[in-house]
């Protein structure tokens, strides 16, 4: 027997109707690309996103096209959005940080029809676009006033594009599980691959995130998405805010210290939302200003590991809530966030950090367990490491063009982490599986040597990769960037490690680059970097 409730499709343009119709005055502020700050709300990008419906249809996009955007976060990217999936479309965002020939494969594996693209990326579109076959036409997110002069294949600038349309548009209907979003992994070890959203996916994920343990959203919150809309569906947040009817603040494309600084002061920002870098960029920014956060009380962390130091001192110096999350694109992103559970909080202040700096728990949506390479079970002790596999019901179960099976027997996706999950289900990333350091037959976590190198007061940034040594098989190399104006002396590193680490952990060298370089998800590029010590010999190796 079946229950008798209505049939009501978890649908992406109802989560914009819902926010218009009860938060419609809501404010979304952006920097613009073009410079200003532009205002606008719920209801005036729910009327625009349905011209972009409209605009859509009489160009003949059909169900289940694609719709490239290449842009940063800001009014007409999130309406643009909600017009694509409610015309039945797919939105497919575009990592403008990626090689230049891995843009035209995604594009074009994508069969892309229609490029939505800011100014900032046309020069970026020229230089490729006699390679993106399937583009049709490129929309440039901008006025006719700003639109520059270009030979992009039937370009118009976005306004331009609506201007003829009158948003008396009807959403298309159709099954909750048609794909809404595609989004490609960043690649670093072969062709990109493409993960579908579904209507389903995205509102369910959105829904379980938006309660005070995950996002923590509010229809009170004023939400800075520092995460960029083409970062796995900016975390949900593209979603969950118009869903609780939050205040956004689109930052565009500075995201620098000081910009980030102003919007979340003159905005009255309470929760931003970024990576480990962004936030190291704006922790240098208050510490070098000697400025302070007024309104912001809520900072979630993800997108690769957050140092402990990087928690603790937005947490001690500047009355900070820090959440730590973990996620992949498979995933939705969001797998696992670090709310600290109600029997842990009477935890000395020492131990809440320690906790913290963990990836966290699951939320309602997700299963996790780790394995061992014959796919048996581990323990939840805290202390054994083993492969991360998980499902749920926004985690991939395929890639877009492909036909591998990526499941194992339960159904589970093997993340290609491996961690550890406490007795409290808080689970920790020790390392990628390709990362992990390997020595005398039992592993060592890179992260967490890197966690704590970044704890020095000498040290902006830290890396460790294996080394090869003829007697331990591989042996951990610390690699970091010193802070401005400061020198790094490697026995005081390591002399500051000592202690914190179990003895056959600590690095066998220091060595100290300008720069370490990143993925462009921001992750730090450890395949570069094996290339960039290639030839470097441990001093211990003999």
């Amino acid at each position: 027997m079946q229950g008798l409730m209505q049939d009501w499709p978890l649908l992406i343009h109802r989560v914009i109707d819902y926010a218009a119709t009860q938060h419609g005055n809501r404010e979304v502020v952006s920097r613009s690309v073009e410079g200003p700050i532009h205002r606008t709300n719920y209801k005036a990008i729910h009327q625009r996103s349905k011209n972009v419906a409209q605009r859509l249809k009489q160009d003949g996009i059909v169900l289940g096209d694609r719709i490239a955007t290449l842009a940063w976060n800001t009014w007409r990217h999130l309406e643009a959005w909600y017009g694509i999936t409610g015309v039945g479309a797919i939105y497919h965002t575009i990592n403008p940080r990626l090689f230049a020939d891995q843009i035209v494969w995604i594009v074009n594996h994508a069969q892309d029809r229609i490029m939505l693209t800011d100014l900032t990326f046309v020069p970026l579109l020229e230089s490729m676009a006699d390679r993106l076959s399937s583009i049709e036409r490129y929309v440039i997110l901008t006025d006719g006033a700003h639109m520059p002069p270009t030979k992009l294949k039937n370009a118009i600038a976005y306004e331009d594009w609506i201007a003829n349309c009158n948003g008396q548009f009807a959403w298309e209907q159709f099954d909750e599980k048609t794909a809404a979003g595609l989004c490609y992994t960043s690649g670093t070890t072969g062709n990109p691959k493409g993960v579908l959203y579904s209507h389903r996916s995205n509102v369910l994920h959105s829904m379980s995130l938006a309660h005070a343990d995950a996002l923590g959203i509010r229809n009170s919150s004023v939400v800075l998405p520092v995460v960029p809309l083409f970062h796995a569906n900016s975390w949900s947040l593209a979603f969950s805010c118009p869903m609780m009817g939050a205040k956004m603040v689109m930052p565009g494309a500075k995201l620098d210290g000081a910009s980030l600084h102003e919007l979340m002061e003159s905005e009255g920002v309470t929760m931003a939302a970024g990576v480990p870098t962004v936030w190291l960029g704006l922790l240098a920014f208050l510490q070098k200003e000697k400025k302070q956060l007024s309104t912001t009380k809520y900072m979630l962390v993800g997108g690769s590991a957050c140092p402990r130091a990087l928690i603790e001192t937005f947490e001690k110096d500047y009355g900070l809530t820090v959440v730590h999350a973990w996620g992949m694109t498979e995933m939705s992103p969001i797998g696992s966030l670090g709310a600290v559970k109600d029997h842990l909080t009477s935890l000395d202040s020492e131990g809440l950090i320690d906790l913290k700096a963990k990836q966290g728990y699951a939320p309602f949506g997700v299963e996790m367990k780790i394995t061992n390479d014959a796919g048996e079970p581990l323990p939840w002790d805290g202390k054994t490491f083993g492969r991360l596999k998980v499902a749920g019901f926004a985690v991939t179960k395929g890639y877009f063009g492909l036909d591998d099976a990526i499941l194992d027997e339960e159904g589970f996706f093997d993340t290609g982490d491996v961690s550890t999950i406490d007795a409290n289900g808080y689970m920790q990333i020790t390392d990628r599986s390709k990362d992990v350091i390997k020595s005398g037959g039992e592993w060592i976590s890179s992260i967490e040597l890197e966690n704590l190198a970044i704890g020095h007061p000498d040290v902006a940034e830290a890396a460790v990769i294996g080394i090869a040594h003829s007697k331990w098989s591989e042996r951990p190399l610390l690699i970091v960037v010193p802070k401005e104006g400061r020198t790094i002396n490697p026995a005081q590193i390591l002399s500051f490690m000592e202690g914190k680490i179990a003895k056959w952990w600590m690095p066998d060298d220091v060595q100290t680059i300008a720069e370490i370089p990143h993925t462009a998800t921001g992750k730090i590029n450890k395949l570069k970097l094996r290339e960039i010590f290639a030839n470097y010999k441990l001093p211990t190796d003999a």
